[in-house]
Protein backbone atom coordinates (compact mmCIF):
# COMPACT_ATOMS: atom_id res chain seq x y z
CA UNK A 1 0.00 0.00 0.00
CA UNK A 2 1.26 3.46 -0.77
CA UNK A 3 0.71 6.21 1.75
CA UNK A 4 1.39 4.02 4.79
CA UNK A 5 4.63 5.57 6.00
CA UNK A 6 4.39 5.63 9.77
CA UNK A 7 5.49 9.10 10.76
CA UNK A 8 5.33 9.70 14.49
CA UNK A 9 4.26 13.05 15.76
CA UNK A 10 3.04 14.63 18.94
CA UNK A 11 3.62 16.79 21.92
CA UNK A 12 2.64 17.02 25.53
CA UNK A 13 0.97 19.62 27.68
CA UNK A 14 4.33 21.32 28.02
CA UNK A 15 4.95 23.75 25.19
CA UNK A 16 2.93 22.30 22.30
CA UNK A 17 2.01 25.79 21.11
CA UNK A 18 5.65 26.84 21.14
CA UNK A 19 6.94 23.82 19.21
CA UNK A 20 7.02 23.67 15.45
CA UNK A 21 5.24 20.91 13.58
CA UNK A 22 8.63 19.44 12.65
CA UNK A 23 9.66 19.37 16.31
CA UNK A 24 6.44 17.59 17.22
CA UNK A 25 7.08 15.01 14.52
CA UNK A 26 10.60 14.35 15.75
CA UNK A 27 9.52 14.18 19.39
CA UNK A 28 6.85 11.60 18.73
CA UNK A 29 9.08 9.57 16.41
CA UNK A 30 11.47 9.13 19.30
CA UNK A 31 8.67 8.12 21.68
CA UNK A 32 7.03 5.67 19.28
CA UNK A 33 10.35 3.95 18.59
CA UNK A 34 10.75 3.27 22.33
CA UNK A 35 7.40 1.49 22.74
CA UNK A 36 7.56 -2.08 24.00
CA UNK A 37 4.32 -2.92 22.16
CA UNK A 38 1.43 -1.45 20.21
CA UNK A 39 -1.43 -2.31 17.87
CA UNK A 40 -1.69 -0.83 14.37
CA UNK A 41 -4.92 -0.98 12.38
CA UNK A 42 -4.96 0.10 8.74
CA UNK A 43 -7.88 0.40 6.37
CA UNK A 44 -7.01 1.10 2.74
CA UNK A 45 -9.67 1.87 0.12
CA UNK A 46 -9.16 2.46 -3.58
CA UNK A 47 -12.49 2.72 -5.37
CA UNK A 48 -14.47 -0.37 -4.39
CA UNK A 49 -11.34 -2.33 -3.36
CA UNK A 50 -10.85 -2.53 0.42
CA UNK A 51 -7.98 -3.93 2.49
CA UNK A 52 -7.78 -4.10 6.27
CA UNK A 53 -4.57 -4.92 8.11
CA UNK A 54 -4.10 -5.27 11.85
CA UNK A 55 -0.89 -6.01 13.72
CA UNK A 56 -0.02 -6.29 17.41
CA UNK A 57 3.74 -6.22 17.83
CA UNK A 58 6.69 -5.74 20.15
CA UNK A 59 8.37 -3.87 17.27
CA UNK A 60 11.12 -6.49 17.28
CA UNK A 61 10.46 -10.16 16.63
CA UNK A 62 7.03 -11.07 18.00
CA UNK A 63 3.81 -10.05 16.27
CA UNK A 64 0.45 -11.27 15.07
CA UNK A 65 -1.15 -9.98 11.89
CA UNK A 66 -4.44 -10.32 10.05
CA UNK A 67 -4.84 -9.19 6.44
CA UNK A 68 -8.33 -9.10 4.91
CA UNK A 69 -8.79 -8.32 1.21
CA UNK A 70 -12.27 -7.56 -0.10
CA UNK A 71 -11.48 -9.37 -3.34
CA UNK A 72 -9.07 -12.09 -2.27
CA UNK A 73 -9.68 -13.44 1.22
CA UNK A 74 -7.82 -13.42 4.53
CA UNK A 75 -4.28 -14.23 5.60
CA UNK A 76 -3.30 -14.56 9.27
CA UNK A 77 0.26 -14.59 10.56
CA UNK A 78 2.02 -15.15 13.88
CA UNK A 79 5.74 -14.41 13.95
CA UNK A 80 7.83 -15.55 16.89
CA UNK A 81 11.56 -15.12 16.52
CA UNK A 82 12.67 -16.94 13.39
CA UNK A 83 9.39 -18.82 12.84
CA UNK A 84 6.22 -17.79 11.00
CA UNK A 85 2.85 -19.45 11.48
CA UNK A 86 0.66 -18.61 8.50
CA UNK A 87 -3.03 -19.40 7.93
CA UNK A 88 -4.71 -18.49 4.61
CA UNK A 89 -8.39 -19.06 3.93
CA UNK A 90 -9.64 -20.78 0.78
CA UNK A 91 -10.33 -17.54 -1.08
CA UNK A 92 -6.82 -16.26 -0.37
CA UNK A 93 -5.18 -19.47 -1.60
CA UNK A 94 -7.21 -19.36 -4.80
CA UNK A 95 -6.39 -15.70 -5.45
CA UNK A 96 -2.71 -15.76 -4.47
CA UNK A 97 -1.63 -19.21 -5.65
CA UNK A 98 1.41 -17.65 -7.30
CA UNK A 99 2.82 -16.25 -4.05
CA UNK A 100 4.97 -19.25 -3.16
CA UNK A 101 2.43 -20.65 -0.69
CA UNK A 102 3.63 -24.13 -1.60
CA UNK A 103 1.78 -26.93 0.17
CA UNK A 104 -0.24 -24.59 2.41
CA UNK A 105 -3.79 -25.71 3.12
CA UNK A 106 -6.82 -23.48 3.62
CA UNK A 107 -7.64 -22.64 7.25
CA UNK A 108 -4.64 -24.63 8.56
CA UNK A 109 -1.63 -23.02 10.23
CA UNK A 110 1.58 -23.61 8.27
CA UNK A 111 4.90 -23.39 10.14
CA UNK A 112 7.69 -21.93 8.00
CA UNK A 113 11.05 -20.26 8.67
CA UNK A 114 11.06 -16.45 8.60
CA UNK A 115 14.00 -16.70 6.19
CA UNK A 116 11.51 -17.83 3.53
CA UNK A 117 9.60 -14.55 3.71
CA UNK A 118 9.84 -12.54 0.49
CA UNK A 119 8.47 -9.18 -0.67
CA UNK A 120 5.04 -9.70 -2.14
CA UNK A 121 4.15 -12.89 -0.26
CA UNK A 122 1.74 -11.06 2.03
CA UNK A 123 3.78 -11.55 5.21
CA UNK A 124 4.71 -8.68 7.54
CA UNK A 125 7.77 -7.69 9.52
CA UNK A 126 7.26 -7.05 13.24
CA UNK A 127 9.34 -3.89 13.00
CA UNK A 128 7.84 -0.60 11.80
CA UNK A 129 9.53 2.65 10.72
CA UNK A 130 8.75 5.95 12.42
CA UNK A 131 10.30 8.56 10.14
CA UNK A 132 9.72 12.24 9.52
CA UNK A 133 9.24 13.25 5.89
CA UNK A 134 7.84 16.10 3.82
CA UNK A 135 6.71 19.47 5.14
CA UNK A 136 4.48 19.64 8.23
CA UNK A 137 2.12 22.39 9.35
CA UNK A 138 -0.18 22.54 12.35
CA UNK A 139 -3.87 21.82 11.86
CA UNK A 140 -6.90 21.62 14.14
CA UNK A 141 -7.18 20.38 17.72
CA UNK A 142 -9.49 17.38 18.13
CA UNK A 143 -10.02 14.18 20.11
CA UNK A 144 -8.98 10.69 19.01
CA UNK A 145 -9.96 7.68 21.05
CA UNK A 146 -10.84 9.86 24.02
CA UNK A 147 -7.52 11.72 24.01
CA UNK A 148 -6.78 15.32 23.14
CA UNK A 149 -4.89 15.53 19.86
CA UNK A 150 -3.51 17.95 17.31
CA UNK A 151 -3.69 17.34 13.57
CA UNK A 152 -0.48 17.87 11.62
CA UNK A 153 -0.81 18.28 7.87
CA UNK A 154 2.06 16.82 5.86
CA UNK A 155 2.80 17.23 2.17
CA UNK A 156 5.62 15.53 0.32
CA UNK A 157 7.06 16.66 -3.04
CA UNK A 158 7.55 12.98 -3.89
CA UNK A 159 3.76 12.49 -3.78
CA UNK A 160 2.23 15.50 -5.51
CA UNK A 161 -1.28 14.02 -5.51
CA UNK A 162 -1.30 12.96 -1.87
CA UNK A 163 -1.70 14.63 1.53
CA UNK A 164 -1.47 13.33 5.07
CA UNK A 165 -2.89 14.34 8.43
CA UNK A 166 -1.22 12.88 11.51
CA UNK A 167 -3.12 13.19 14.78
CA UNK A 168 -0.82 13.42 17.79
CA UNK A 169 -1.65 13.22 21.47
CA UNK A 170 -1.34 16.47 23.38
CA UNK A 171 -2.20 14.97 26.76
CA UNK A 172 0.21 12.57 28.42
CA UNK A 173 2.79 10.82 26.28
CA UNK A 174 3.31 12.21 22.73
CA UNK A 175 1.85 9.19 20.97
CA UNK A 176 0.79 9.09 17.35
CA UNK A 177 -2.92 8.20 17.52
CA UNK A 178 -4.13 8.29 13.93
CA UNK A 179 -2.97 8.99 10.39
CA UNK A 180 -5.07 9.68 7.31
CA UNK A 181 -3.77 9.67 3.74
CA UNK A 182 -5.76 10.87 0.74
CA UNK A 183 -4.36 10.72 -2.75
CA UNK A 184 -3.16 8.20 -5.26
CA UNK A 185 -3.98 8.32 -8.94
CA UNK A 186 -7.10 10.41 -9.34
CA UNK A 187 -7.31 10.94 -5.60
CA UNK A 188 -9.16 7.65 -5.19
CA UNK A 189 -7.08 6.25 -2.34
CA UNK A 190 -8.03 6.71 1.32
CA UNK A 191 -5.86 5.12 4.00
CA UNK A 192 -6.65 5.39 7.70
CA UNK A 193 -4.20 4.13 10.33
CA UNK A 194 -4.99 3.86 14.04
CA UNK A 195 -2.39 3.30 16.76
CA UNK A 196 -3.18 2.03 20.24
CA UNK A 197 -2.50 -0.42 23.09
CA UNK A 198 0.74 1.41 23.81
CA UNK A 199 3.13 -0.62 26.02
CA UNK A 200 0.39 -3.13 26.86
CA UNK A 201 1.46 -6.69 27.81
CA UNK A 202 1.66 -9.00 24.82
CA UNK A 203 0.16 -12.47 24.67
CA UNK A 204 1.54 -13.85 21.43
CA UNK A 205 1.86 -17.62 21.35
CA UNK A 206 2.21 -20.26 18.64
CA UNK A 207 -0.93 -22.15 17.64
CA UNK A 208 -1.58 -25.52 19.30
CA UNK A 209 0.70 -28.14 17.73
CA UNK A 210 -2.29 -30.21 16.62
CA UNK A 211 -3.42 -27.28 14.45
CA UNK A 212 -0.04 -26.80 12.73
CA UNK A 213 1.34 -28.22 9.49
CA UNK A 214 5.14 -28.10 9.72
CA UNK A 215 6.46 -26.98 6.34
CA UNK A 216 9.98 -26.17 7.50
CA UNK A 217 11.46 -28.88 5.28
CA UNK A 218 9.14 -28.31 2.32
CA UNK A 219 10.83 -26.65 -0.64
CA UNK A 220 9.04 -24.45 -3.17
Amino acid sequence: MSGLALTGCGGGDGGVAQKSAADLLDEANARMEKLSSLTIKITNTVGDDHVTWEMTTDLKSRCKVRNTYSRSGTLEQIRIGETDYVRPDTKYLEAWSGNQLGAARPNVWAKVPVARSKPGDGLSQCTRPFETFGTATKGEATRVGGREALGLKVTDPADKDGAYVFYVATDGEPHLLKAVYKGGEGGKQLTTTLFGDFDEPLDIRPPASAEVLDMSDVTD
